[in-house]
């Protein structure tokens, strides 16, 4: 292990550098100020020497851990021999790959595109949906992301649309199915998610000018603040999608590939997607994404000349990986250990939700989990200040957190850990996030 940078020095003209430098890419956030020296499973480790517990697993995803031994191995090899090729060929980790991932899902989803980043993979998904349907116009959450390049990003509602002109035509919201912040409501005060769901489609119907192609959207909205669609909402919009010859398109990026005990989020609802996209958790921390749909869709796709050409689409490096990802989530188990990990971090969390009035609400599946914090429970006001001071006291206590904090939301904090963590650590970092709801939350001047 390298010995720590502990020159204050030093410190000062990275920061410098980077001030200097670097582009801000984080909208009206900032650079986390920690220099990051390494990491190893669970931890990030500091130039300066501190330790950091990783509970959002980079950015949701490296699902084994930094620096995986096995990806480590496979990545020292596969670079020696064959790295990246002309767009047009083929190599054997690629096609091994397709066929391998083709394996973990039900039929009909059997052919795959292998591609970089979520984005990209949302971007070709959709650009195969308008021309297989021949129509242009796209439907997903309000409060959803999926991705920042032209048809992902005028497919995004959480964040990002103003002060960039004109999105791509045909782009509509449909009303999150938030459980916590019922809209529409039951006698019993319950989220009525069909009176809601009729309700969004009928405004899109009003808005379409009949040329509805497809419903991208996440089995579990996670910039969205984690949010889970009831039991039945995926049958009931799929029903939707083909009363009006939509395609449906589930965005996996972070849900995917054994996070929410499942190997896909999807197969809790019964509901195959007509196109998956898979990206984040099936690199494990490195760029690779993917399209997979179905024989009849591409070959349709592929009759009407489909074009999905880019510099890095069917890289053997990243495949090599991508396969590696699927050896250690097979042999070891990890669908079975993201939902026992799972129940253990939720019970840490309910009793922290006793101690802690500022916890209004506690939602999600396996290692996926959303963490409201709220002024007052009962109104469940939100407070985006409280929300700031325990991720910044977090960071202190040596825990790495992400808060999602929208509009009329409680800030929400994604709990995301690699599946690899043991119980020590998730409770080490229950404890420490225990801590700092407490510090953040106790009255002025005690």
């Amino acid at each position: 292990m390298a010995a720590p940078i502990t020159d204050p020095s030093s410190a000062d003209r990275f920061w410098a550098d980077a001030d200097r430098h670097l582009v801000r890419y984080a909208g009206a956030g900032d650079f986390t100020r920690e220099i990051i020296g390494h990491a190893a499973g669970s931890y990030l480790f500091t130039d300066s020497g501190r330790r950091i517990l990783d509970f959002t697993s980079g950015q949701m995803s490296a699902i084994l851990g930094h620096s995986h031994p096995e990806i480590v191995e496979t990545v020292r090899r596969q670079i020696g021999s064959l790295d990246h090729l002309f767009s047009g060929m083929l190599s054997r980790p690629v096609v091994d790959l397709a066929r391998r991932l083709a394996e973990t899902l039900p039929s009909p989803l059997e052919k795959a595109l292998l591609l970089t980043t979520g984005a990209e993979s949302n971007e070709a998904a959709i650009r195969m949906a308008k021309l297989v349907t021949g129509n242009h116009e796209i439907v997903s959450f309000a409060k959803s992301w999926h991705g920042m390049t032209q048809a992902a990003a005028s497919a995004t509602y959480s964040a990002g649309r103003k002060g960039y002109g004109p999105s791509a035509p045909g782009n509509f919201a449909l009303p999150a199915p938030n459980a916590y912040r019922p809209d529409f409501r039951t006698p019993e005060g319950e989220l009525d998610w069909k009176r809601q769901l009729d309700f969004g489609f009928e405004m899109i119907d009003a808005q379409s000018v009949g040329s509805l192609a497809a419903c991208l959207v996440e089995p579990i909205l996670s910039s969205g603040g984690i949010i889970e669609p009831p039991v039945g909402y995926f049958a009931a919009l799929r029903e939707k999608c083909r009363e009006r010859g939509m395609l449906l398109i589930l965005d996996e990026a972070q849900t995917g590939l054994c996070r929410t005990g499942n190997w896909y989020a999807f197969e809790r609802d019964g509901v195959v997607p007509d196109i998956l996209t898979l990206s984040k958790t099936l690199g494990a921390g490195l760029p690779l994404a993917a399209v997979i749909t179905n024989a009849e869709i591409e070959q349709e796709a592929h009759d009407r000349g489909y074009l999905f050409f880019t510099t890095h689409v069917a890289d053997p490096l990243v495949a090599a990986v991508g396969n590696t990802v699927l050896d250690v989530l097979t042999r070891d188990r990890l669908d079975e250990r993201a939902t026992e990990l799972g129940a253990f971090l939720r019970r840490g969390l309910d009793d922290l939700a006793i101690r802690h009035p500022v916890v209004g609400d506690i939602r999600g599946r396996g290692l996926l989990v959303g963490v409201e914090l709220v002024a007052d429970r009962a109104t469940r006001q939100s407070s985006g200040e409280l929300s700031a001071l325990v991720t910044r006291r977090c960071l202190e206590l040596g825990l790495h957190m992400n808060i999602v904090q929208l509009p009329g939301m409680g800030g929400v904090f994604r709990i995301a850990p690699p599946l690899t963590a043991t119980e020590d650590e998730l409770a080490e970092g229950l404890g420490i996030l225990d801590k700092a709801i407490g510090d953040a939350s106790a009255p002025t001047g005690s």
